[in-house]
């Protein structure tokens, strides 16, 4: 992607082939994709108030829409997908 001001959202995911759904965006500004996506991984432990079983973190265009993004294409960062028709976590009562 070319020039630009980027910034990370952080998308709370379901199980099954849901949507995920967009919860926050952060505050810092990135100059480049590259640098947006290489600070995600050390963004994601403190968003663990996200009431959803999958958090990811995802750089979009600041102004930009958020890409739709379904469970079951969340990407792990060994290159798997997370399989959330199975998942282990247990439902909240």
């Amino acid at each position: 992607m070319g020039p630009g001001i980027f910034i990370i959202a952080i998308l709370g995911c379901g199980e099954g082939d849901t949507s995920c759904t967009q919860v926050r965006t952060l505050d810092a500004r990135y100059e480049s994709q590259a640098a947006c996506t290489a600070a995600t991984e050390a963004v994601l432990p403190s968003q663990s108030d996200v009431d959803y079983p999958v958090v990811v973190a995802q750089c979009v265009a600041a102004g930009g829409k958020t890409p739709q993004l379904r469970s079951g294409e969340v990407k792990l960062p060994d290159g798997g997908i997370i399989d959330t028709r199975n998942s282990p976590v247990q439902r909240r009562s």
